[in-house]
């Protein structure tokens, strides 16, 4: 088995409570790259992050939660993309001095994990763009390969949100990162949104990106000899959409 680190434990919850009043549950672990975002470990999100990961959480259930986590993922995305400066005028005539997103968005999903996490971001973005590419893990090597892909004709123009989440080695969101730069798209437009991670993910993605922004919900503890993350929550694609 990898190296494997136990998970850091810490007490959650708000400021206002007292250490003995907060559960200790195990949160992300930390990276050393400046690129990566990890969402804050709150009571929410553990919470929404056991439910997913029990393996007798059903279908609907799994599905539901996962799709609020995808939620707070591409929210935090978000935050990422260019402003300007922009003032507006208030029903009662007062201006506001505010902010606007600069340039055209798409996402781009790998497929087919990737897929389940479209509808959180056309629920925050309306008729946004998305694309697809479709790479295979193959189960005896762990390599990936390439089988396809459609992206926006325009996408070298776009700021990209990369969609999947699961990063085990990270070569599935290398490939397509290398796919997306192949179509002219700068690194520094790239934001990869991610559920779960491995640390050996992480460290392998932004090595090799050092421009790529990287948003996680939570780093796990590593991978197994199987190069499955752990403790994981399983095949995220399979629980989506057929189980």
């Amino acid at each position: 088995m990898s190296d494997v680190k136990p998970a850091p434990t810490q007490c959650v919850g708000p400021d206002y409570r007292s250490e003995s009043q907060k559960p200790t549950a195990a949160v992300s672990a930390g990276v050393e790259f400046d690129t990566v975002t990890i969402l804050p470990q709150t009571p929410q999100l553990i919470a929404l992050l056991s439910i997913i990961r029990n393996k007798d959480t059903q279908r609907g259930d799994f599905i539901f939660y996962s799709n609020r986590i995808i939620r707070l993922l591409v929210e935090e995305g978000l935050n990422h993309l260019p402003t300007i400066e922009h003032t507006v005028t208030t029903p009662v005539g007062r201006t506001y001095d505010g902010l606007a997103f600069q340039g055209k968005i798409c996402g781009v999903s790998i497929m087919r994990a990737g897929e389940a996490m479209e509808q959180g971001l056309r629920e925050c973005c309306r008729s946004v763009r998305i694309g697809k590419i479709l790479i295979q893990r193959d189960e005896e090597t762990s390599r990936p390969k390439l089988f396809y892909d459609k992206l926006p004709e325009d996408i070298a123009d776009r700021w990209v949100l990369l969609l999947d989440p699961m990063l085990a080695t990270g070569g599935s969101a290398i490939m397509a990162v290398d796919v997306l730069k192949a179509r002219g798209v700068p690194e520094e437009r790239i934001f990869f949104l991610n559920v779960l991670a491995s640390p050996q993910g992480i460290q392998n993605f932004a090595t090799k990106f050092p421009k790529v922004r990287l948003v996680t919900a939570f780093v796990d503890q590593g991978l197994d000899e199987k190069n499955y993350i752990i403790p994981g929550l399983g095949d995220f694609g399979d629980r989506y959409y057929t189980r």
